[in-house]
């Protein structure tokens, strides 16, 4: 009779285990939900401030003065201030349906609003951004090909257009070999669990 009871209340525990396990998995759901979907609100927010800055600094430039960084490429790339955060301007990735406002630097707290910058400058050609996996963020970049155009635009309205060349997969501790090649853009992200990062290598085009 013990034995029974014994048995009856050790399948009690296991049931209620599994459900606790079940229900904290719905949570963890959901909260990622939740913070990919304020990601994607808050980028576009900030995405249509910034692009109506560019738009306005467009009208103060005369379109045959040539753009400063020519002159000057080591210079420091402007920004747009957005409720005190500096964004040195847009990423249109078309074939993905995306339009990104890019932060100056990149944080933990940072990446969870837009994409950021980790180095680089797009006029030394060797910019490097990197965002979260959300799917409104770069969480669709392995669906690049060879070929893709991306566009970015700075915080003064300069067009830099790029081609996609390649695609790898790399360990969150090959930073030499993210900062490796002579690559004028790269973009990067998590793979699902964040084990691994996809890379994505392009090259700079004329217009």
């Amino acid at each position: 009779m013990e034995k029974l009871k014994r048995k009856k209340r050790n399948s009690i525990i296991f049931m209620l285990t599994g459900l606790l396990l079940i229900a904290a998995a719905l949570v963890i759901t959901w909260l990622n939900m939740w913070e990919q979907r304020s990601a994607g609100v808050y980028s576009d927010y900030a995405r249509d401030k910034v692009v109506n800055a560019i738009n306005d600094e467009r009208e103060k430039t005369d379109p045959d003065d040539e753009p400063p960084y020519i002159r000057n490429p080591d210079m420091e790339m402007p920004v747009v201030t957005v409720d005190g955060m500096d964004y040195i301007g847009v990423l249109s990735v078309p074939v993905l349906g995306l339009e990104l406002p890019i932060l100056s630097e990149w944080s933990y707290p940072n990446l969870k609003k837009t994409p950021c910058r980790f180095s680089g400058s797009a006029y030394l050609d060797d910019l490097i951004l990197l965002g979260h996996n959300y799917t409104t963020h770069f969480g669709k970049l392995r669906r690049l090909k060879q070929g893709d155009m991306l566009i970015f635009t700075d915080a003064v309205g300069n067009k830099f257009n790029y081609e996609v060349v390649d695609q790898e997969i790399l360990e969150p501790t090959m930073i030499k070999d993210l900062k490796a090649g002579d690559w004028d853009l790269t973009l990067f992200t998590c793979t699902l669990g964040g084990r691994t990062r996809v890379t994505v290598r392009c090259d700079r085009i004329e217009d």
